[in-house]
């Protein structure tokens, strides 16, 4: 029991290690896109046009480190404020399944070709949702109506000023790292260090080898595990590079990477509510189809060229010098004190309800 606790600490220390560095960029990427990125004029972007709107909003969504229950409030914004439902599908699918955190830390704990598969996947499953949700049904964009409160008479809090000036801009990033974008996936993203731990040390390899080592039917026995799952892309990055390391092939470990954070039981009945029944079915089918299909891809690649996924998971990250990567994980821990002590007080607190990702992004959006 000693021995298997020793080796899970371990492979989860040597997983932090190679990853903080690139989460710790990956976040500050993401704050400043946050600032340097109009919420205004990325709905602009989104209503006109039934096939640019959906190339778009794909494009704009990778970027972004939202996990696939903060993005609905985010794409219902966009809704309200004129996205078509095409654009809607393609941001909803695009963003969870990617983000310059979750590409960042696929570069240190996979490698090169899994970072550029991953993206690129995620663009494609979420342009064909689009495409087929905009083919079927396009209406172009209404302004939405004007608010009953505003009718009333009653005031409404302005949206406070966006920070003028690159220094006042970068600091506003950085503060948006620390106090939100970061405090919403550190419990999960140290969750997906445990398990890629865990995963290491507990499952024998022929488990993986025999039935994830590749093809179509190992490709939908993990969709079937990752549609339902709920996980963030930076969690599911940890694993996957565990479920590699273990003997499931590149390609199936791509299926997880674009199918567990894209979907999750809880958020379905919301997209329904947001996209309606027929396109909450064309997301699903297109997340199911095109991950496969992109798997299956991947698969070949490494194939024709003689890769052997297992034995080059993991590289980049060693490629950094000791004292850095150590650098990085004493700060990722100074930075999360704070939000998972805050997390374990909610949780363990009878007087506060249990609060959700969804929750909190909800409220994220509402400020």
């Amino acid at each position: 029991m000693l021995s298997f606790l020793a080796e899970a600490v371990q492979a989860s220390w040597t997983l932090l290690n190679q990853a903080a560095f690139y989460i710790l960029f990956g976040l500050l990427v993401g704050g400043l896109l946050k600032t340097f990125l109009s919420p205004a004029y990325v709905a602009k972007h989104l209503g006109k046009g039934r096939f640019s709107s959906v190339f778009k909003a794909a494009l704009l969504g990778i970027p972004i480190p939202l996990c696939s229950c903060g993005v609905l409030p985010a794409a219902a914004t966009l809704k309200k404020q004129g996205a078509n439902n095409g654009a809607v599908a393609a941001f909803l699918i695009s963003t969870p399944e990617s983000g310059v955190d979750s590409i960042s830390m696929t570069w240190a704990l996979l490698d090169p070709i899994m970072t550029v598969a991953r993206p690129v996947s995620a663009f494609i499953s979420a342009a064909v949702a689009g495409l087929l949700e905009n083919s079927l049904s396009f209406k172009p964009p209404q302004a939405a109506p004007p608010s009953p409160f505003r009718m009333a008479g009653a005031s409404v809090p302005a949206e406070p000023a966006p920070p003028q000036g690159f220094i006042a801009k970068l600091q506003a990033g950085v503060r948006y790292m620390i106090n939100d974008l970061w405090p919403d996936i550190a419990g999960w993203f140290f969750i997906g260090i445990i398990a890629g731990g865990l995963i290491t040390a507990l499952v024998p390899d022929e488990i993986f080898s025999e039935w994830l080592g590749g093809g179509l039917s190992s490709m939908l026995l993990m969709l079937a595990v990752g549609i339902p799952l709920y996980i963030c892309a930076s969690a599911s990055t940890p694993i996957a590079a565990a479920f590699i390391l273990k003997g499931a092939s590149p390609g199936t470990a791509l299926v997880f990477l674009l199918a567990g954070p894209a979907t999750n039981i809880t958020s379905l009945t919301v997209l329904i509510g947001i996209l309606g029944k027929r396109a909450t079915a064309l997301y699903l089918l297109s997340i199911a189809v095109v991950s496969v299909l992109c798997g299956l891809v991947v698969d070949a690649i490494y194939l024709s060229l003689g890769i052997k996924a297992a034995a080059v998971v993991g590289h980049h990250g060693a490629m950094l010098p000791d004292w850095l990567m150590q650098a990085a994980v004493l700060l990722l821990f100074a930075l999360s004190v704070r939000p998972l002590l805050r997390g374990l007080r909610r949780r363990f607190s009878k007087a506060e309800k249990k609060p959700s990702c969804c929750a909190a992004q909800s409220e994220q959006q509402a400020k």
